[in-house]
């Protein structure tokens, strides 16, 4: 028996661990030296001495970590679980855990990336950073790698958007930021949504996509003797939970209303690990923006769908696991909620599909298909492919 059981389950948030090498040992010779030292912080969060070097668990402790079988989500997390940064490992966790396909993003390179010194670095980055995230993927074609990129400048953009597509990978990580002092609904970046559209490759927003929406300033409580769960590898802290989300809801909103979803209905996006209880209010408030401004701002009568129907066909969204995935779809529609599990970070839980099952137990079954696999193949595609 699989982790998964009877249960059609697609996983739409996965992570690699990379190692501190993971770009340079992918980057274009004249970029090495530079890129050497953007991951050089991992090591000051996890102990990687025993990993120097490899390319998968020793064969003692990988045969350790395949006999914990369905359990292996109550195993160890990060470096230290099975298919961290192996994807030839990965293959197995997808066996043992009985997932159809997992979405596979990076841990660590987002903000070194995003927010590299040059718009230079950036791009140098993110290809070394894709290259290496389809040698992790190239292990199994259950695997769906995610590129990165940012959108400074649109016409290097484009060019890693076919890198990417020629690699293999299936889904766009991009800032929730306004590239190079502009909205991402711009005439400029036209032709990035209408690539991205024309080969259904989704854009994704991810944890990592912008700077913590709490500023160190927030933190200073004057207690300096006072515990934060906060830290590297996406950890963050309470007070961060509460407004993570920020970022990707303007972002969206922006994108909505200057009408990029509109003009692209092809156009794909998936907003992941940034948690969907703010979601049905987010769709409620463009609905209003879009018809109460229609007057003043002309553009917006010119919309054939309604903010919430474009979110509906074209978006989607993964909750935390301790939200309420039925009193979401109550609120807004069944199509926008997808199942994650965040292997092998720990936030995902020792038990990811038991939490999303108590939390869906009032949907329909047809409902509960729908987050567990059927709204991962309309942002994702089906598979038949694979």
């Amino acid at each position: 028996m699989t982790y998964a059981g009877t249960r059609f389950i697609q996983d739409a948030d996965s992570h690699l661990m990379e190692l501190p090498d993971f770009l340079a040992a992918h980057a274009d010779p004249g970029d090495r030296e530079e890129l050497s030292g953007l991951l050089k912080s991992i090591g000051g969060i996890f102990d990687l001495a025993a990993y120097a070097g490899q390319r998968g668990h020793a064969p003692q402790r990988r045969a350790e970590l395949v006999a914990l079988g369905d359990s292996l989500t109550r195993g160890p997390k990060w470096h230290d679980a099975l298919g961290a940064f192996s994807g030839e490992e990965r293959r197995q966790v997808l066996d043992l855990l009985g997932f159809k396909r997992q979405v596979i993003f990076s841990s660590f390179s987002a903000r070194p990336i995003f927010g590299a010194a040059s718009v230079d670095l950036r791009y140098a980055a993110a290809r070394a950073h894709n290259r290496a995230m389809a040698e992790f993927c190239s292990a199994d074609s259950r695997l769906i790698g995610v590129a990165m990129t940012v959108l400074d400048d649109p016409e290097r953009t484009l060019a890693e958007i076919h890198h990417a597509f020629a690699l293999g990978l299936g889904a766009l990580w991009i800032p929730a930021e306004a590239p190079g002092g502009r909205s991402p609904g711009h005439p400029l970046h036209e032709p990035i949504w209408a690539a991205l559209a024309e080969r259904r490759l989704p854009f994704i927003l991810h944890v990592g996509s912008t700077e913590l929406s709490i500023p160190d300033p927030w933190m200073n409580d004057g207690r300096p003797d006072r515990r934060s769960a906060r830290g590297g590898a996406e950890v963050i802290g309470s007070k961060d939970l509460t407004v993570i989300h920020h970022a990707a809801h303007r972002f969206i909103s922006v994108l909505v209303l200057d009408g990029v979803l509109e003009r692209h209905p092809e156009l794909r996006g998936g907003v992941i690990e940034l948690g969907a209880g703010w979601v049905p209010d987010m769709i409620r408030r463009l609905d209003h923006a879009a018809a109460i401004w229609a007057r003043s701002e002309p553009h917006l009568a010119e919309l054939t769908r309604t903010p919430g129907e474009q979110i509906r066909a074209q978006l989607k969204f993964t909750p935390y696991p301790f939200e309420d995935v039925a009193q979401m779809v109550s609120e807004s529609y069944p199509e926008l909620y997808m199942f994650s599990s965040d292997y092998p970070h720990a936030e995902g839980g020792r038990d990811p599909i038991g939490r999303f099952e108590r939390s869906t137990k009032s949907l329909t079954e047809q409902e509960r298909r729908l987050f567990f696999s059927g709204n991962f193949d309309q942002l994702h595609g089906n598979g038949a492919a694979a």
